[in-house]
C-alpha cells in the first residue's frame, strides 16, 4: 500500500501496529552544525514547528546525530520551546547502536549493557519518559539476535519504549529476529527503516518482499540521495566542495546514468509544475510497502519543498518512465526464480492470473515419462 495522502496530515498505521504516523517523517539528522552540516537550533525549532502546523506528527532521531545535539533539541523543544506540552502529541522515533565513548568497547552495539544505557541517555537528552519508536540502528554481529530481542522486549515492558524497529540490516537478520520474538512471547518488530530511492533499489529484492510478508512498515531514508536526486547538480554545474553540500565532486552517485535519469525527472516536474526533488520523493512514497519516508533538511525552504510532495500525483507512465531508467541489476536466485522457474512449477497452466508456457524438456506423454 502507497501512502496516496493529498496531506501531510492523513494518517497511515506504522506496519502491523495501531501506531499512527503522517505519510512524511522529520529526520533529525540536520538538527545542530556539529557534523559540519546542518542547522543551528533556531532554524531546526522553526521547521518542527511547521512540520508539526502541517499535520506532521513522525520525528526520527539517533543517540549518534549531531554528537547527541539532535536529541537535545528536540528535548528542549517539547519541554522549554514552543513544543511545550505537546510531546504526547507527537510519535518521536531514536536509534541506539552508534559508540558514544570512543574507546569502550560496550559503548556501541546491540547488547543489553550497551542498548539500555544508550536508552537512559537518549531520554535525558530528550527529556522524556518514553520513546515512542526505538530502533536498533544497524546490525551487531557480535551480539546473539536472542539477547538484542529480548532486551528491547525488556525496555517495551518497563514503559520506557513503546515500539521496536529495525534499521539497515539484511533481510536474514530482521525474520530471525522477528520469529525469536514470535515464538518466544517478546515484542515484534512493527518497522524497517532503510535507504530506498531511485538509485538505491536493490533493496526491492528481498527487504521490501520481507517486510511486507512480516507486516513491518517501511520508513525510507535518503529519498533523494543526499540531494543527488534535487535537480541542482548537472554535468555542467557539479557540486563543489565548500560545505555547502553534503555531495562531493567525486561522488560515485554522479555518473552518466544519474544524470540522463535527473534530465527525465526534470521534464515529468516541469509537467507537472513542481521541483525535481518532489518527483523524486513522491516516486519512493507510492512505492508498495513505503508508510513514512524520512526527510533531511537544512533550511525551511527545503522542508516546504519536500511537504509538498504529498500533493504530487505521478502519472502511471511517469513512475514506468523511472522504473525503466533505475531497473537494478539482477542478482541470484531472483532472476532465476523470475524468468526460468515459474514454467518449470507451473506446467504450462495459468496461477493466479500468471500464465507461462509449458517447460519443453518435461514429459509430452505418459510413453516419456518414468
Amino acid at each position: 500500500m502507497s501512502a496516496n495522502s493529498l496531506a501531510l496530515d492523513h494518517y497511515i498505521t506504522l506496519g502491523r501496529s495501531g501506531l499512527r504516523v503522517s505519510p512524511l517523517c522529520l529526520g533529525t539528522m540536520t538538527f545542530g552544525l556539529e557534523w559540519g552540516f546542518g542547522c543551528p537550533e533556531d532554524v531546526s525549532a522553526s521547521m518542527i514547528t511547521r512540520f508539526l502546523e502541517k499535520g506532521g506528527n513522525f520525528i526520527d532521531a539517533a543517540n549518534i546525530y549531531t554528537k547527541g545535539h539532535n536529541e537535545t533539541i528536540l528535548g528542549d523543544y517539547f519541554t522549554t520551546g514552543p513544543g511545550r506540552g505537546k510531546r504526547d502529541r507527537v510519535v518521536i522515533a531514536t536509534k541506539f547502536g552508534g559508540n558514544m565513548w570512543p574507546g569502550d568497547p560496550n559503548g556501541g552495539g546491540s547488547s543489553r549493557k550497551s542498548m539500555f544505557g544508550a536508552v537512559e541517555h537518549s531520554l535525558r537528552r530528550m527529556k522524556t519518559d518514553y520513546i515512542d519508536l526505538l530502533w536498533c540502528h544497524f546490525q551487531d554481529v557480535h551480539t546473539p539476535i536472542e539477547e538484542t530481542m529480548q532486551s528491547l522486549d525488556m525496555l517495551v515492558k518497563q514503559g520506557k519504549v513503546r515500539y521496536i524497529g529495525f534499521s539497515d540490516h539484511p533481510a536474514w537478520v530482521c525474520v530471525q529476529a522477528q520469529y525469536e520474538a514470535l515464538f518466544r512471547g517478546w515484542t515484534p518488530l512493527i518497522a524497517l527503516q532503510i535507504e530506498y530511492s531511485l538509485i538505491q533499489r536493490t533493496v526491492e529484492y528481498d527487504l521490501m518482499p520481507m517486510a511486507q510478508k512480516l507486516g513491518l512498515g517501511v520508513t525510507p531514508w535518503s529519498p533523494l540521495r543526499g540531494g543527488v536526486l534535487s535537480g541542482k547538480f548537472t554535468r555542467e554545474n557539479r557540486p563543489k566542495d565548500d560545505g555547502t553540500t553534503r555531495v562531493r565532486s567525486d561522488s560515485k552517485y554522479l555518473t552518466e546514468s544519474t544524470y540522463v535519469l535527473i534530465d527525465a525527472i526534470k521534464e515529468i516536474a516541469a509537467a507537472h509544475g513542481v521541483t525535481p526533488a518532489q518527483v523524486a520523493l513522491r516516486w519512493v512514497m507510492d512505492r508498495d510497502g513505503v508508510r513514512s519516508t524520512i526527510i533531511g533538511a537544512r533550511s525551511m525552504q527545503q522542508l516546504d519543498d519536500n511537504l509538498a510532495a504529498c500533493a504530487l500525483r505521478l502519472k502511471a507512465e511517469d513512475t514506468k518512465r523511472l522504473d525503466t531508467l533505475t531497473t537494478p541489476p539482477h542478482i541470484f536466485p531472483h532472476e532465476f526464480l523470475t524468468h526460468f522457474i515459474p514454467g518449470t512449477i507451473q506446467g504450462g497452466t495459468q496461477i493466479n492470473g500468471r500464465a507461462t508456457p509449458a517447460w519443453p524438456l518435461a514429459p509430452q506423454s505418459d510413453a516419456e515419462r518414468w
